[in-house]
């Protein structure tokens, strides 16, 4: 049984991956015919739970499982919580600089900044642990998708509420409206790579220490073409036509277009430019590694998480942030399977 699992491992690992995304997509479409949208993107959501809490945190515990944490894995720790950061102070401040020829009134410019912002979020557990396929970039890779879930499901969140609770009344204060299990989700995904760092560090246990290695590398492997089928199955063809390409591009259409094209504008052009830009000064200057700055750069062009839909209770637009997710996965996709065909070569 081990012999064939280890087998079949190869196939759903690397490039053999890239295809789930498609096959996503089309049998998402097909059964959305067949059983309706509605059942169909219920079913995917609870999909994507059992993936965000049971699979991804199986894949990080692997990998974390098969190194050693020091200095230049706690550099890279450090360095990837200050550009997280970066990026999402470069969101506030285009949202601040576009919010008074965006929206009138006070209400409409903090609904549009809370909205930038919060669109900043892209889809690293979902989209990019395909980079976790290239053997050299997976620890880094896995590091920064790690944090990144602390900041999209911590760190933002908490931020948001203070703002949210600021807005409302006196009489009118809530709980914070993220659900339970996404507040308490990035200290428990926090706790599988460090037991895995702590096991492998005092008991140095890896996965090839025993047969059980093999299945936790399986069930890792499996991660990620399930992670791009639901990237696929999350593309809604309905807003991508014709006529709403020609309101994204044309500038003429105002209201939703308007914000869904400023932040195309943001996350698809600023953003990839500003981290491609900086990371090839750091490497010119031997203050990063290449396998750092491929990292990074791949992360900057990767869609907007779907999982900022679970944040429309503090006050983002639902219909922005929808559409945004659409196009964002659209426009990314022919662009990083390029970038990881690239990084799989040149670092495969």
């Amino acid at each position: 049984m081990l012999d064939l699992i280890s087998n079949i491992i190869p196939y759903i690992s690397g490039i053999w991956t890239l295809p789930w995304m498609a096959v996503g997509f089309v049998v998402t479409f097909i059964l959305s015919k067949m059983y309706g949208e509605k059942y169909v993107s219920g079913v995917m959501k609870k999909i994507g739970l059992v993936l965000l809490f049971v699979f991804i945190p199986i894949l990080i515990f692997k990998l974390f499982l098969n190194i050693d944490f020091k200095e230049d894995e706690i550099d890279f720790v450090i360095f990837s919580g200050i550009v997280i950061t970066l990026l999402y102070a470069l969101a506030y401040v285009f949202a601040v600089r576009n919010s008074k020829k965006i929206s009138a009134g006070k209400v409409n410019r903090t609904h549009f900044i809370k909205t930038v912002v919060v669109n900043q979020g892209r889809s690293a557990a979902f989209f990019g642990s395909a980079i976790l396929s290239i053997k050299k970039l997976e620890i880094f890779a896995a590091i920064y998708l790690t944090l990144l879930g602390i900041f999209l499901f911590a760190a933002l969140p908490y931020i948001l509420s203070v703002i949210h609770q600021k807005e409302v009344t006196s009489g009118d204060k809530q709980k914070n409206p993220l659900p339970r299990y996404l507040k308490l989700y990035p200290w428990y995904l926090l706790v599988f790579p460090v037991s895995a760092v702590l096991i492998h560090s005092y008991a140095g246990i890896t996965t090839a220490s025993c047969d059980y290695g093999t299945l936790l590398t399986f069930f890792g492997a499996v991660t990620i073409p399930a992670a791009l089928y639901y990237v696929g199955a999350g593309i809604k063809i309905d807003d991508i036509n014709i006529t709403e390409l020609k309101k994204l591009f044309s500038g003429k259409d105002g209201g939703e277009m308007e914000w869904v094209r400023q932040i195309l504008f943001l996350t698809m052009l600023i953003t990839p430019i500003i981290v491609a830009i900086a990371c090839g000064i750091l490497m010119i200057f031997s203050i990063i590694p290449s396998t750092w700055a491929a990292v990074l750069i791949i992360n900057s062009i990767l869609p907007i998480t779907s999982t900022n839909m679970f944040l429309i209770p503090y006050g983002i637009d639902k219909k922005v942030t929808a559409l945004s997710v659409t196009w964002t996965t659209f426009f990314s996709i022919p662009i990083f399977l390029l970038l990881l065909y690239v990084f799989s070569v040149l670092f495969g």
